[in-house]
């Protein structure tokens, strides 16, 4: 199999995991948002833990225990992710499975903005038209809902900011994904010992199987995270921003045709705008990358004429 075509399988998985992941979160009711966020936390520790001893992978530990300016990106990356996870499940659980999807239609834009705002980037006439229609689809949705789409907004900032922050800390998936998890384990075990305590919690109170799927939410969490770091390796990045709408285009499908949410016109018609923004910022994404690749080659002598002239 070529590195590309596998590059692509990899993709797909990862964002069918993502896409197909509202379904996976049903099964945990009557899980409460918090309690869920809590033990995917706990057991994405675990799960990666097991699999980086495996790999005997712990050297990143040291060097990174030294940079403080990495650890408070870690522990930022850790915060937002948080957000995300617990908008995300609290999200699916209020039965508003279309606006997560909208959340993550609109992420691309958001980086966009980001990319303006805080990395002080210049954008093509193309994306500043992608930004206007997109704005001009969260008003629309706005007035369908009677008031922004929160939910949605925060998905999308936050994965944004999210992306970024990781960026700049260039740790690898699975390292990436340990460091985090475990900033927040000690959260997460305070908040189960409390609800041990003081409320009523679900772990191994409602059947084995139920028990199995939170603990399970460890695999489910960073295993399309490592098919994403396999996939970002092996594909050029025009591939993978086409790839990315996989996830909400299945989210969506599924809030709309099997948990049977509203749809009204105005609110087609706001996520029409979005398509529509995504197929502007899409093609101008594929455009500019052509072109860069025409310009590489042109100024990449050719072998022949290289050769002639030593």
């Amino acid at each position: 199999m070529s590195p590309v075509r596998r590059g692509y399988l990899l993709g797909l998985g990862a964002y069918g995991i993502w896409g197909f992941m509202p379904l996976y979160l049903r099964l945990l009711r009557p899980a409460g948002p918090a309690e869920v966020l809590a033990h995917r936390v706990l057991w994405s520790v675990v799960f990666v833990a097991v699999l980086l001893l495996a790999r005997r992978a712990w050297a990143f530990l040291r060097p990174l225990l030294r940079r403080p300016a990495a650890l408070a990106g870690v522990v930022a990356a850790a915060a937002l992710i948080a957000v995300n996870w617990g908008t995300y499940i609290y999200g699916v659980n209020s039965d508003r499975v279309v606006e997560t999807s909208l959340g993550y239609f609109i992420n691309p834009l958001v980086v966009v903005l980001l990319g303006v705002t805080v990395l002080r980037e210049r954008l093509r006439a193309a994306q500043w038209a992608a930004l206007g229609v997109g704005a001009l689809a969260v008003a629309v949705l706005a007035v369908d809902y009677g008031q922004p789409p929160y939910l949605a907004l925060t998905l999308a900032v936050s994965f944004g900011a999210y992306g970024l922050v990781k960026k700049r800390l260039g740790l690898p998936a699975a390292e990436g994904m340990f460091v985090e998890s475990a900033v927040l384990a000690l959260p997460a075990l305070g908040y189960l010992g409390w609800l041990a305590w003081w409320g009523d919690p679900t772990f191994g109170q409602i059947s084995l199987a139920h028990t199995c799927l939170l603990i399970l939410a460890g695999a489910v969490t960073a295993v399309p995270l490592m098919f994403f770091a396999g996939a970002a390796n092996l594909l050029p990045l025009t591939a993978l921003g086409i790839l990315q709408y996989t996830a909400p285009v299945l989210q969506f499908v599924l809030g709309v045709l099997v948990f049977h949410e509203p749809m009204p016109a105005s609110r087609l018609a706001g996520f029409a705008l979005v398509w529509l923004a995504l197929v502007v910022f899409t093609v101008d994404a594929v455009r500019n990358a052509r072109h860069n690749r025409a310009a590489l080659l042109a100024a990449t002598p050719e072998p022949a004429a290289a050769t002639a002239t030593r």
